[in-house]
C-alpha cells in the first residue's frame, strides 16, 4: 500500500493532520506534472506551475479533503481540477461581457495560460465530455496524459489497467477526440 494510500485512509478516518500529510507527500509530484504541462507553453508567459499546483488544491478541498478512494482517485480528481481550471480560464478570457478584447489588469491575479488557443481549448474539452459518454476510461486517460501531463505507463498504473491496454485506449482516445473535433469545427462528419 503507497503513502499517498495510508493518507487517504487517514483522512477517511477523520485524522485531521492528513491533509497536510497529503498536500506535502503530492506536492512534488503534482509540481512536476505542472512544470511538466507548462514546458509547452510559449516564452515569456507569466503563468508559473505553483499556481496551477496550488489553484487545483483549493479545488479539490485545500485542507478538507474529501474521502478518496485510491491514489488513482485523487490524481483523476487533480486532473479533472487542472483541466476545469484551464477551461474555465479560457472561457473566461472569451467572454465579451468582460469586456471584449480589453482585459481587466489585476495584479493579484496570476494568469493562467493554457496549451493551446482558447478556442481549440474549448473544442477538446467539448468534445472530452461526449468522449466520457463513450468510453470513461478513455476520457480518464485523457485527463491524466494531457491535462495532467503522465506518461502512459504512469497513467496505466494509476488507471490500474497494463502499459499495452493503457496505449490502446490512449489511440483510441486520440483518434476519437481528433475526428470529434474536426467534426465540430467543419461541421462535416
Amino acid at each position: 500500500m503507497s503513502d499517498v494510500t495510508q493518507i487517504l485512509q487517514a483522512i477517511e478516518q477523520g485524522n485531521a493532520q492528513a491533509a497536510q500529510k497529503l498536500l506535502t507527500l503530492v506536492y512534488d509530484e503534482l509540481r512536476r506534472v505542472a512544470a511538466h504541462k507548462m514546458a509547452s507553453e510559449a516564452p515569456g508567459h507569466t503563468l508559473q506551475p505553483t499556481a496551477l499546483v496550488h489553484e487545483a488544491w483549493l479545488h479539490l478541498g485545500g485542507d478538507q479533503q474529501p474521502t478518496w478512494q485510491n491514489r488513482a482517485h485523487f490524481f483523476g480528481a487533480a486532473a479533472e481540477a487542472m483541466r476545469r481550471i484551464l477551461v474555465d480560464r479560457a472561457r473566461e478570457k472569451q467572454a465579451l461581457k468582460r469586456g471584449g478584447d480589453l482585459q481587466r489588469v489585476d495584479l493579484d491575479e496570476v494568469e493562467i495560460t493554457s496549451p493551446m488557443p482558447d478556442d481549440e481549448l474549448l473544442a477538446l474539452d467539448e468534445a472530452l465530455d461526449r468522449l466520457a459518454t463513450v468510453d470513461t476510461r478513455a476520457a480518464e486517460m485523457v485527463k491524466l496524459c494531457f491535462f495532467v501531463g503522465l506518461t502512459q505507463e504512469e497513467a496505466a498504473r494509476e488507471l490500474g489497467v497494463s502499459l499495452a491496454t493503457a496505449e490502446r485506449v490512449w489511440g483510441f482516445a486520440r483518434a476519437w477526440l481528433l475526428r470529434e473535433v474536426r467534426k465540430g469545427t467543419t461541421g462535416t462528419p
